[in-house]
């Protein structure tokens, strides 16, 4: 899965979750049936939106609904799951974006694609699902060409740019082929008026998810050597973040004009979740269970008392932001030294280095300690062995809920994406749109 938009479905109340996870699956499902078991990896969080705006102005949204038998990622349990043109559309926009992805790294030369043979089989890939994208959307009247054509400008755009470009000249295309997927769903919902502010919609969706994922990759992009538009331009972060957030005020004006029969999950995904994307690709504040966001400074109610960035506290016989130590040192008021026979754990001396023992403690080396060994990484999965642990850890729900879980293929400790979820306390998260102004 990949995409901006990805909700915590501890946050969405039982309908909307039931909603949001029948335009995903129905998304899977409608590229299985049209293009084949592979092109079901293109599924993606950003894609099913298309499906959703053209079920909310739908006036027989209920009809759109089929019942599909069970499923693995679903643990073998059958669902009720979208249909119809909204699903199809969103299937080929997802192909022909996806394909411009690809496309994309190969330009950039990222990874694996450096190698020529790697490279020639993504493109002939990337091919492939530009026809099949082209088959399905001529059948819905949607010309898919606009994607493509956008796509086929990107390159040349990247290539001219330098410092002092205007970020926007960069997110132009992906901009277009947004606006023209996200207009084209009041085409299918039989709502011509809602095209524009549809349109304008999408326009500023598609800046979005092409800054976020500039942000986002910027350090490994850095490493690799790639092109990324942030580091070409010379922009700042804090010039992104400005497009961004004028970008979210534009989507949330726009979608006021626009006329839904049901825009419940659409204000969750464009108004609530975008934003705590946007807060999340910056390492701003985003809800306590995801664990984003730069540490608050101290207010008197927890956290670093000590403002120092390391938690440690300031040294007995210096002077902290709390004015100076307690007079006696740091036995007064009774406290006593570890070897004092009164105190409750000691009695004896104190090994050279502290009550760990060697020097600097039981955990480091030297005199008296034990050696410190680390931990061996483990040797990364084959990619079918890697598929069927995938598999598993997606029935048992150990990617959203567990603690720790291991990575399928790679073997690296990973943290649940709803771990620790309290529900709504701290979200700005609503049922309606009493705590926002749209």
């Amino acid at each position: 899965m990949f995409g901006i938009v990805r909700p915590c479905t501890h946050r969405l109340s039982q309908g909307l979750k039931a909603e949001w996870m029948a335009h995903l699956c129905g998304l899977c499902l409608a590229l299985r049936g049209d293009h084949g078991q592979f092109a079901r990896v293109v599924t993606n969080y950003d894609g099913l939106i298309v499906s959703v705006l053209t079920d909310a102005q739908s006036a027989h949204a209920a009809d759109g609904r089929r019942t599909a038998g069970p499923c693995p990622l679903r643990g073998m349990r059958t669902a009720s799951v979208a249909k119809g043109e909204g699903a199809r559309l969103a299937a080929s926009v997802s192909l022909v974006l996806a394909s411009a992805k690809i496309r994309d790294h190969v330009a950039d030369r990222n990874g694996l694609l450096r190698r020529r043979p790697v490279a020639a089989a993504a493109r002939k890939v990337a091919a492939g699902w530009d026809r099949a994208g082209a088959r399905t959307g001529a059948t819905l009247g949607f010309d898919t060409a606009v994607l493509v054509d956008a796509v086929d400008r990107q390159v040349g755009i990247e290539q001219l740019a330098g410092p002092g470009t205007p970020l926007t000249v960069i997110t132009e295309p992906t901009e277009t082929a947004t606006a023209a997927a996200f207009a084209h769903t009041a085409v299918l919902a039989g709502r011509p008026g809602n095209a524009v502010p549809l349109a304008e919609a999408g326009r500023l969706f598609g800046r979005l998810a092409h800054l976020l994922d500039a942000v986002e990759d910027r350090a490994a992009d850095a490493a690799e050597g790639a092109w990324n538009p942030l580091t070409a331009t010379g922009a700042t972060t804090a010039q992104a973040r400005r497009l961004c957030d004028d970008a979210l005020h534009g989507i949330r004006l726009a979608l006021r004009d626009v006329e839904f029969t049901d825009s419940a999950l659409v204000h969750v995904l464009l108004v609530h979740e975008l934003r705590r994307s946007v807060d999340r690709a910056f390492g701003t504040a985003a809800c306590a269970h995801q664990g984003y966001g730069a540490p608050e400074p101290y207010d008197g109610q927890g956290g670093n008392p000590y403002g120092n960035g390391y938690g440690q506290p300031p040294q007995y016989g210096q002077p902290s932001q709390y004015g100076q130590p307690p007079a006696g040192g740091p036995y007064a008021h009774g406290q006593q030294p570890l070897n004092s026979p009164q105190h409750p754990y000691g009695g004896g001396p104190v090994p050279p280095g502290g009550p760990g023992g060697g020097h600097g403690g039981g955990s480091g080396g030297g005199e008296g300690g034990m050696p410190h060994f680390p931990p061996q990484p483990k040797k990364p999965r084959g990619f079918l062995a890697g598929c069927a642990v995938a598999i598993g850890l997606c029935c048992t729900c150990q990617l959203c809920c567990a603690e720790k879980y291991e990575g399928p293929w790679s073997r690296k400790k990973h943290e649940g994406c709803c771990r620790d979820c309290d529900g709504c306390d701290g979200c700005d998260c609503c049922d309606c749109c009493s705590c926002c102004d749209c």
